[in-house]
């Protein structure tokens, strides 16, 4: 009996705890979403289904602005996340382990702070575009902050490393001797890597891409930072909801509204994949 009740208890706190501040939480978002009303008068369950439709319609820039600011940042980081993980799993040698720490070391510093540091960095006067103005190679007026480019940076510089280590995992895992078989058959690095690496490694690939796609799409903070009025994300649009005009039922509404399109989105991308063959690939 205390066999078969042993995998129940292990689950147990974990099952808990996604319950109370997991489960709780988009249920009570999922009523708010369905409600009328105000802070003064109060918030009442009419099933207002239109809350969702408004949502669309009032805020479709931002929903579409922040999905290709998604998408732009997610692929920049696959180009930069991938040679860096590929060189310290090939030839980062004893040293692994100090490649991957100086990876994350930016994680021990507050993530607001880390998307200020990037808005002195582009700034008009900053140690950047100063010097080049002064010296003639840039026009007065060019300026890098409140522009997507500025956004999608940050993005990208502040959900690098979860790019890097799951495909730096991936890689690790490859067996050197199917590359050295690949080039016993007469195959060109370039012909090994494309036919016997990159296909391995594309779970870590997969896995980079959930973990950035998803966070980066509901980002607000460098928006605010490194944006302006052009440059508002969704996650801008709720917060302010949520916290400025505290219209809940449109907030909760929008949130359930991106979730909704994020899931049809990774849904979509796993299909096209082949989540079948990348686990299988991942397994062997």
């Amino acid at each position: 009996m205390r066999r078969r009740l042993a995998p129940y208890a292990l689950i147990l706190p974990g099952g808990l705890w996604l319950a109370i501040f997991f489960v709780v939480p988009m249920v009570v978002m999922l009523s708010f979403s369905l409600m009328q009303g105000d802070v003064v008068n109060g918030f009442s369950l009419t099933w207002h289904w239109q809350n969702y439709t408004d949502a669309l319609s009032d805020y479709d820039d931002q929903l579409i602005r922040s999905l290709v600011y998604g998408v732009i940042a997610t692929a920049a980081c696959i180009v930069l996340a991938y040679p860096v993980a590929y060189w310290i799993a090939f030839r980062g040698g004893a040293r692994k382990t100090t490649f991957l720490f100086l990876i994350l070391l930016p994680f021990f510093v507050s993530f607001v702070l880390r998307t200020f540091s990037w808005k002195f960095l582009l700034a008009d006067d900053g140690i950047v575009l100063s010097p080049l103005k002064h010296a003639g190679l840039l026009p007065q007026d060019f300026h890098v902050i409140a522009t997507g480019f500025a956004v999608v940076a940050g993005l990208t510089y502040n959900y690098l490393p979860f790019m890097v280590l799951p495909i730096y995992v991936a890689l690790e895992r490859v067996d050197p001797k199917m590359i050295e078989a690949a080039r016993d058959l007469y195959a060109s690095p370039a012909q090994a890597f494309a036919r016997v690496v990159f296909p391995l490694s594309l779970p870590g690939v997969f896995a980079g891409v959930l973990m950035t796609f998803v966070p980066v799409s509901a980002d607000y903070v460098n928006a605010t930072v490194l944006g302006g009025t052009n440059n508002t994300m969704i996650g801008n649009i709720i917060q302010n909801l949520y916290l400025v005009n505290n219209d809940y039922p449109q907030a909760a509404a929008l949130s359930f509204t991106l979730m909704a399109i994020l899931l049809i989105g990774i849904f979509l991308y796993a299909r096209a994949l082949g989540t079948e063959d990348v686990l299988e690939v991942a397994t062997r």
